[in-house]
């Protein structure tokens, strides 16, 4: 199978990430954004080309050189693959595993129940004041949501976790936001 399709993806993330690159005060210049989107860029790619790693399952986030990655994947191997092919990565200065081990499939109906809890905490956090400027990323794997990326403040991660914890159907929720420095 050919890996031309997830390459062009990932090469149209990069395009678009920098021309949304806008620095704010407590946000990276335009040239950190460039850099931190060829990192992610050359890390997805090298997930995708591994393997080991199964790429759609991981989301990773990257901010000034540190990479997170997030998800749920099926092994420990597959968890540990992903954080050694990331760090082998030219510009990655650090990377948070987040990534949980839960090797059960989900049917077809939790896989839609987890798609609706996704996209209900995605419209939680939009909709509150406290968390709806940040770009959380959000995933659910029967009923366990796993928020990650990166906030301004500790408040704004509190917030976020509040915020999932009310939806509906959530029976966990692991933050793994970052505070940036």
């Amino acid at each position: 199978m050919s890996n031309r399709p997830y390459i062009a993806s990932a090469l149209a993330t990069l395009i678009l990430s920098v021309s949304a690159c806008a620095a704010t005060p407590t946000d990276r210049s335009s040239g950190q954004a460039v850099d931190d989107s060829t990192v992610e860029v050359k890390a997805k790619t090298a997930l995708i080309e591994n393997p080991v790693t199964k790429a759609y399952k991981i989301d990773l986030e990257v901010y000034k050189g540190q990479v997170q990655l997030n998800g749920f994947v099926d092994t420990a191997a597959e968890k540990q693959a992903a954080a050694e092919t990331v760090q082998k990565i030219a510009g990655v200065k650090s990377v948070q595993n987040n990534l949980q081990v839960q090797p059960h499939d989900r049917t077809s109906g939790q896989y839609v129940d987890d798609s609706t809890i996704t996209a209900k905490v995605k419209s939680a956090l939009i909709a509150d004041d406290r968390t709806k400027a940040y770009q959380i990323e959000v995933k659910t794997n029967m009923g366990e949501v796993q928020l990650g990326g990166f906030v301004d403040s500790p408040a704004a991660k509190k917030a976020a976790q509040e915020v999932a914890q009310t939806v509906t159907g959530v029976k966990s929720v692991t933050n793994s936001l970052d505070v940036k420095n």
